[in-house]
């Protein structure tokens, strides 16, 4: 068993509760952590072995960048579909963080951060 992370991926989307969110658009950063069996790919460098990390970030980018959601949960959740619906078949576990980093309201902080885990 192995893991593919894919680290701080920046998407540019139309999220948000608030309107101008929506038409001024904001980047959400996200980390994908996919558990896999990643010993036939190692043994025999074959990428059919294993999960495209290319492949999940195209996926990824153009689904997020097509289709706006109120909450970085909604995100976060579709990410795990998307996942689940492509990689599936040789997916066991799949974790995506979610992070937002301007976000509409008084205070000081880096970003909010939402987290979601799925078996398969």
């Amino acid at each position: 068993m192995g893991k593919v992370r894919i680290n701080n991926m920046l998407v540019y989307t139309y999220n948000g509760v608030m309107g101008e969110e929506k038409v001024l658009g904001q980047k959400l950063e996200l980390d994908i952590e996919l558990t896999l069996p990643l010993e036939k790919a190692g043994r025999t460098d074959d990428l059919h072995q294993t999960i495209s990390y290319a492949d999940v970030y195209s996926d990824v980018k153009t689904a997020l960048e097509s289709k706006s959601f109120d909450l970085i949960e909604a995100v976060t959740y579709y990410v795990l579909d998307i996942l689940g619906e492509k990689y599936g078949d040789m997916l066991e576990h799949a974790l995506v963080r979610t992070r937002k980093y301007h976000v509409p309201i008084a205070g000081f902080f880096d970003n909010v951060e939402i987290e979601m885990e799925r078996d398969y």
